[in-house]
């Protein structure tokens, strides 16, 4: 993002308000990374629009493993061999620590000379070999009780006025 005949802004100016303004109605998490002149930097941005700068970070629902394998082993002043390395180790202790997770290990790598997608960095060894699926008919799995509790519910109707956030 460079304006013309202008340097180039640095990402600590990234527009976090833009999260802040709508009040958490765009759920998105972001891991937002990038280089200028005074050097690397890597946030975390969350739905509410809240940002911390990290050394690291992992986001998705294999990030506790990969989180274990990046605290193990990163250093300010690692290579960026042995950094693809290290994060290609916490992607692949993510995918196998999560069945939710994909095969494909991706990397991105943010240099002041530029974006490198590194697509696929490599393809993780774990196969879902199951030969049988588990697919059960009706009435599989025999209900010994059934206890039906109505619920007694008054409905409530409530004016909600906007705050004014101009």
């Amino acid at each position: 993002m460079a304006l013309s005949n202008v340097l180039e802004p640095p990402v600590s100016g990234f527009n976090f308000d833009n999260a802040a303004r709508y009040h958490g109605q765009i759920g998105a998490n972001l891991i937002l990374g990038g280089v200028d002149c005074t050097g690397n930097h890597l946030y975390t941005v969350g739905p509410y629009g809240s940002v911390n700068q990290v050394p690291y970070l992992a986001m998705g629902s294999g990030d506790l493993a990969a989180l274990g394998i990046l605290e193990d082993g990163f250093k300010p002043d690692l290579v960026l061999e042995k950094a693809k390395e290290l994060v290609r180790n916490a992607i692949h202790a993510g995918i196998m620590n999560d069945l939710g997770s994909g095969n494909n290990i991706d990397i991105c790598v943010i240099t002041k000379q530029g974006v490198d997608y590194i697509r696929p960095y490599q393809e993780s060894e774990y196969k879902d070999n199951r030969e049988m699926k588990y697919r059960y008919r009706p009435g599989t799995t025999p209900v010994l009780t059934e206890k039906v509790v109505p619920l007694k519910l008054e409905v409530v109707q409530e004016t909600v006025q906007q705050m004014d956030t101009a």
